[in-house]
């Protein structure tokens, strides 16, 4: 396994907590245990990138572990912290090889400092290490350079109202990035999800716009449309391709406008909000069979990213399989993983993309009984080559269709396993015949 994370090596348990959870939203993995010893067997496990540590510990202390680390890892940056601390002391850690010092209480702004000063050009300057941190809040886990190019995109347009159009497949993780957007934005509002494949037809227009009192049948009071729910915030239009065509045109509308049509209202309503869209469909495509509008595209595309999916990303897949493994973690038991199963992972193509492999690792951790996640315990349906060239629409339909094999043709169970709509594979089961 690759090493990506910082461990925090500190017998205060509410330390070890705040200082990871720091470490976590600016967007870097993080271990963390309670002594020299336990840090030891750690790391030769999953040798770290980056070690924060306390000074005063039962059993060893802080120097003396510095002293162990820089004989074995002598490229790993350690930093030194302690609430007893003086200029002998930070001396001392200094000579020891300590990369920098703390004194307790510090600001968590002087950590961000030391993480981007560290290993912020992937740490001691190498352009292949492990990751280095991707834009603080994101939760994104890449060191793809396409990827990065799009976060780095993302964030300059991110105040802008303009409305952005994030393609790719399933489980490749556009909510991922619609939600940064909304933190780097700074909006007021909150942030909505509309999943357009979820909600029936009859009733997606009342879902975005809302209706008024009266408006029909059991509308017994007004209620307001995600759209106006989501003034002043970002509205996410999850699955933007399977909007019926009879809704579309309100939808440019309220793009357009600025303001939404409640079902059975009299006047129009003001809204202000950043609309992303997402999906997992060639919008140019589906204009050209006459599915989608062509203005309603060009409206939505005023800027465009496209997500690669996982196997056109190898590169993340072991940086992913660490985050999920420490992410399902039992207790503070840290799973290896087997070469052979490392083999596999690397072998398969994850048609599901980060969905999948997280679905995957999450079920191994829950398999396994030792301290070593195997083959057996993947459960993958495919350990052969990955998958080479091929149209998206192909590989959409051999993942429908091996699906449904596999849940005896149940439409249900296999929208569920794939994280789409029974809807969406009934139109796509029309297509393919």
């Amino acid at each position: 396994m690759i090493p990506q994370h910082v461990l925090v090596v500190d017998d205060e348990p509410l330390m070890c907590r705040s200082l990871s959870q720091t470490i976590q939203r600016l967007g870097y993995e993080a271990a963390s245990v309670a002594s020299g010893k336990e840090a030891l067997r750690q790391l030769e496990r999953s040798p770290s990138r980056l070690i924060f540590s306390d000074v005063r510990m039962p059993g060893m202390d802080g120097l003396e572990f510095l002293r162990r680390v820089k004989a074995a890892w002598p490229e790993t940056p350690v930093i030194v912290m302690t609430a007893y601390g003086s200029v002998e002391t930070a001396v001392q850690a200094m000579k020891a090889g300590a990369a920098d010092f703390l004194m307790k209480p510090f600001s968590m702004s002087k950590v961000e400092e030391i993480l981007h000063r560290t290993l912020g050009r992937g740490g001691n300057g190498s352009a292949d290490a492990t990751p280095r941190p991707v834009h603080s809040g994101t939760g994104v886990i890449t060191r793809d350079p396409q990827v990065l190019r799009i976060l780095t995109m993302l964030e300059r347009v991110a105040e802008s109202p303009a409305t952005v159009l994030i393609q790719g497949e399933s489980g490749t993780g556009k909510e991922l990035l619609a939600r940064a957007m909304h933190v780097w934005s700074k909006r007021s509002g909150p942030f909505i999800v509309v999943n357009c494949a979820a909600i029936p037809e009859a009733l997606l227009e009342s879902e975005l716009f809302g209706y008024e009192k009266g408006a029909f049948t059991g509308a017994i009071t007004r209620r307001v449309g995600k759209f106006e729910a989501a003034h002043r915030g970002t509205l996410l239009l999850d699955e933007t391709g399977e909007t019926p065509l009879s809704l579309q045109s309100k939808l440019l509308r309220a793009l357009q406008e600025g303001e939404v049509d409640r079902v059975g209202g009299h006047q129009p309503v003001k809204v202000d909000v950043r609309v992303v869209a997402t999906t997992n469909r060639n919008l140019q495509e589906e204009v050209r069979d006459g599915r989608f509008r062509q203005d309603l595209f060009f409206r939505l595309k005023v800027v465009t990213v496209t997500l690669p999916p996982l196997r056109d990303r190898a590169g993340d897949i072991p940086l992913l399989v660490n985050h999920f493994l420490e992410k399902y973690k039992r207790g503070n038991q840290t799973l290896k993983i087997s070469k052979a199963a490392t083999t596999q992972i690397e072998r398969y193509p994850w048609p599901g993309n980060i969905r999948e492999l997280e679905n995957c690792l999450h079920g191994a951790v829950l398999l396994c009984t030792g301290d070593t996640i195997q083959p057996e315990h993947l459960s993958l349906d495919h350990d052969g080559p990955p998958i080479t060239k091929t149209s998206f629409r192909d590989m959409e339909k051999q993942l429908i269709l091996g699906t449904l094999a596999r849940m005896g043709g149940n439409r249900t169970k296999a929208a569920k396993a794939l994280g789409i709509s029974v809807r969406t594979i009934r139109n796509r089961l029309r297509e393919y015949r």
